[in-house]
């Protein structure tokens, strides 16, 4: 593939919030740009092109695919298009970064490495929270031993949004309900600093329609012992911090999804405050990320390898059959749950 002085040239797949976001982010940095816009309709993929000043719009994901002046494409439909959006980019010979949680299910999540692997390409899950320099800061204070051993790890995603029955939160056809939305954060986290997760224990409330999970909490054990206690809600505001406790100490990390400050706690010692602001909204990292893979030649990031992608589907399909979310794959299934 080739590259100009812009760096490497993104296509965006889906018009959504979260597209627009990516943008933005992408305008902070001289890594990439984006080039082309695809939609479902020929009508969105304009709208959002001229806001963007993006030269190619096309009316249809496979021909954004297709586009010989992309390098790269972001992901950013509703999750359960993640999984045939990202194959079709994969297979026309694009790098992928898909919007998390990577797929509906583990399955999913396995067929597409599969063929990153077969093409040659780049995938990586956005889990953006992870190349915040907030985030980086928690790994470096961790790796020296400012806390010890990580024991313990709780967090928390909860917003308290109004009830849409149509609205992608609580849509079961759109791969609705706080687990996937927003619980795929608190679980990476404890993934990151207790190791291999099992679950021991999952509880849900359901929204009124009984079709997804509104709340859901669950208890999980780490490879070396250490527990973590994780909750997301779509219809409850929770205090979206996250802790961190070890055998000298535990850090703090306020909004940890979105992570600008750290509070460390070191026993016996006054607390430490840090601050590390975003440069533009925070998915700047993950998309320079990307482009310093993709110039060395690899095809994931050790940050967010594919292993680990895996390994966070393979816990959201077992949180899932342990409370009571009945899914089959490749989406949920449109019937009320018990």
């Amino acid at each position: 593939m080739t590259h100009d002085n812009g760096g490497l040239r993104w296509g965006v797949i889906g018009t959504g919030g979260i597209a627009h976001s990516f943008v933005e982010a992408l305008r902070a940095t001289p890594t990439g740009r984006v080039t082309a816009v695809g939609s479902r309709t020929r009508d969105r993929a304009d709208e959002f092109a001229d806001a963007w000043d993006v030269p190619e719009r096309h009316g249809s994901y496979a021909e954004l695919a297709a586009s010989p002046h992309v390098d790269a494409v972001y992901v950013a439909t509703p999750h359960p298009w993640h999984h045939p959006n990202a194959l079709t980019c994969l297979n026309a010979g694009k790098h992928v970064l898909v919007e998390k949680p990577m797929a509906m299910n583990a399955l999913q999540v396995a067929e597409m490495t599969a063929a990153a692997r077969a093409n040659d390409r780049f995938l990586m899950e956005a889990m953006w929270t992870r190349y915040l320099p907030a985030s980086r800061l928690v790994r470096d204070l961790v790796a020296d031993g400012a806390i010890g051993e990580v024991h313990w790890v709780s967090a928390e995603f909860g917003v308290n949004a109004p009830y849409d029955p149509d609205h992608r939160l609580f849509n079961a056809d759109l791969g609705g309900g706080a687990l996937l939305d927003l619980g795929v954060y608190p679980l990476a986290l404890a993934s990151r600093y207790l190791g291999e997760l099992t679950v021991v224990g999952a509880t849900r409330q359901l929204s009124p329609d009984r079709m997804v999970d509104t709340h859901t909490t669950v208890l999980v054990r780490g490879e070396n012992g250490g527990t973590g206690v994780l909750a997301c809600a779509s219809r409850t505001t929770l205090p979206n911090r996250a802790v961190l406790a070890g055998t000298r100490g535990w850090l703090e990390i306020p909004q940890f999804y979105a992570a600008t400050d750290v509070v460390l706690h070191r026993d016996g010692a006054e607390p430490e405050a840090f601050h590390r602001p975003f440069r533009a909204n925070g998915y700047e990292y993950e998309a320079e990320e990307v482009a310093r893979r993709v110039a060395a030649g690899e095809r994931e990031s050790p940050d967010m390898p594919w292993a680990e992608s895996l390994r966070l589907a393979r816990l959201t399909d077992q949180i899932r059959d342990v409370g009571g979310l009945v899914h089959s794959p490749p989406t949920v299934k449109a019937v009320p749950l018990a």
